[in-house]
């Protein structure tokens, strides 16, 4: 697990109200079947903004950029190069 999928673990066990352990995910596992809302991923997102000091351009602002561990950590791959 490399550090961006660390801290996106942190964010998700603190915003994402998950039903299982967010370490214990795997980075394609789907976040709504397990328990992640639409108003948990918008928390979510604010959280990864302030975790990352980034902001998520809308043309990001969809379901799918926030449906994975590793859709989120290519997000913010991209936002962070």
């Amino acid at each position: 697990m490399n550090d961006i999928d660390s801290r996106i673990r942190a964010v998700l066990a603190k915003h994402g109200r998950l039903s299982e352990n967010a370490n214990s995910l795997d980075v394609n596992d789907d976040l709504q079947q397990v328990g992640m809302t639409s108003h948990a991923s918008v928390n979510v997102m604010l959280g990864l903004e302030g975790e990352f000091d980034i902001e998520f351009p809308d043309y990001m602002l969809s379901r799918s950029v926030f449906s994975s561990i590793a859709s989120i950590s290519a997000a913010l791959n991209q936002l962070l190069a």
